[in-house]
């Protein structure tokens, strides 16, 4: 399974409610998205720290999880400087470094840096199970909704049982290569994985079936929206409205 390292916790956001959250991550996306100012790109930034400060998550494991994107935000620098067409360069060591190559890979870090720790601190706060009544409230097709709950919970099974076939493989002496008898061999693995996933698909429908399943999830947690859940939505709403109208008068 995977851990839910952020879904447990005491804070502000973790006490809010998820529709509220997913509302507040969207716009603050969607704003992020549209900004071509480096400054209104910082400020964008600042405002998703002072999220995850609101979230009191684990810094050492947020910044190991903003490692990994980073490193698709290196190669940017490692070619947009060198590639991008601008009117202003520089010669470094026998090379022309373009200045807006360098604003553009400047632009793009931060903004892509901004949108996932705002996501880490408004989604990661949230078990998937709450997401996903988040999006049934928000009126989200139910069974879109329920595709998330039942993928969360049953790819595990799915990723066990293609263990459990390919352990039996090298039981019998499997070795990779790059030759038909690998290709074939995988091929048999994936197969069967997707006739186990069905069966057991079949199996797990039955027994809901027989339990009263009647297309309706009913949640144990009866938790409603507050006036403090509203608020939070009213102040990042106007947050991200200043930040939008920021972008029209900043350059």
């Amino acid at each position: 399974m995977i851990k839910e390292d952020f879904a447990i916790g005491i804070s502000f956001l973790h006490n809010r409610d998820a529709a509220i959250k997913i509302i507040v991550a969207l716009c603050f996306a969607m704003q992020i998205a549209v900004i071509s100012s480096i400054k209104v790109a910082c400020a964008s930034l600042v405002v998703s720290f002072i999220l995850l400060g609101m979230a009191r998550l684990s810094p050492i494991i947020v910044a190991k999880r903003l490692l990994f994107i980073n490193l698709f935000t290196f190669f940017l620098w490692l070619t947009l400087p060198f590639t991008y067409q601008g009117s202003d360069t520089l010669r470094v060591a026998g090379f022309d470094i373009s200045i807006q190559g360098i604003y553009l890979a400047a632009l793009i870090s931060i903004k892509t840096n901004a949108s996932i720790i705002a996501f880490i601190s408004l989604l990661s706060t949230s078990s998937p199970a709450a997401i996903g009544r988040g999006l049934e409230n928000l009126k989200v097709p139910r069974k879109l909704c329920y595709i998330l709950l039942f993928s969360y919970r049953y790819i595990f099974v799915i990723h066990k049982e293609y263990l459990t076939l390919y352990r039996a493989a090298k039981m019998r002496c499997f070795q990779t290569g790059t030759n038909m008898h690998t290709y074939r061999t995988f091929a048999y693995l994936f197969g069967m994985t997707l006739v186990r996933s069905h069966n057991r698909a079949e199996r797990i429908q039955q027994a809901m079936v027989l339990r009263g399943f009647d297309g309706y999830l009913r949640s144990l947690n009866t938790t409603k929206r507050t006036k403090i859940d509203f608020l939070f939505l009213g102040v990042f709403l106007c947050v991200i409205t200043i930040l939008i109208f920021l972008q029209l008068y900043v350059k």
